[in-house]
């Protein structure tokens, strides 16, 4: 007779969100995840096929969460300017997670990479005066906007900056204001 299965994918996956939540991606290590759960390597490749697989089903699982709890939330009634509001209070209290996420190195950047450009872009297409913009403006806006967020975020996280909400928004409608007045083609020169 076959072995109940008393560990489930689910559980792993669990287990390996806490780790990047507390370690980073330091902490992803098949070993470390056994360590977590109190058993053997084994569970874990029972259920996925590499840690790879496993990675992409963690992504799976962190893109839902920031979704849901992160960038859903209505800070100043604008959405575009609530998504950049919600990724800088993010990074300023889940630091570890942000971090592990936005600033380490690891083999999931595309992924994560090609979800916030999702979540930006979805702000700004919600944002009554920003729908109208042509696609360079768009692109120039999101460049300009994640350049300022992403910024100000890691130096919020570094303790070298606290800007209120108030200075930070003007600073993104200040980028906002630049690429709708046309200037956008400077922004996109330091993208490039």
């Amino acid at each position: 007779m076959a072995r109940k299965k008393t560990i489930t994918k689910e559980q792993i996956l669990d287990a390996t969100y806490d780790i990047i939540m507390t370690e980073g991606f330091a902490g992803f290590t098949a070993r470390n995840i056994a360590t977590k759960m109190k058993c053997s390597t084994q569970p874990i490749y029972l259920e996925f096929k590499n840690m790879n697989d496993l990675k992409i089903e963690l992504f799976k699982k962190i893109e839902e969460y920031l979704y849901e709890k992160v960038f859903d939330k209505v800070v100043t009634g604008h959405p575009f300017i609530d998504t950049n509001l919600n990724y800088i209070h993010f990074a300023c209290e889940q630091s570890t997670l942000y971090r592990a996420l936005y600033l380490e190195g690891h083999s999931g950047n595309d992924i994560l990479n090609q979800f916030s450009r999702k979540v930006f872009m979805e702000g700004m297409e919600k944002e009554p005066s920003l729908q109208n913009l042509s696609e360079g403006q768009k692109e120039a806006v999101f460049s300009g906007t994640w350049i300022v967020a992403t910024g100000i975020a890691t130096l919020s996280v570094g303790s070298l900056i606290q800007p209120t909400d108030e200075e930070i928004m003007k600073l993104l409608n200040d980028v906002i204001k630049s690429v709708v007045a046309n200037d956008f083609n400077q922004i996109l020169t330091y993208v490039i």
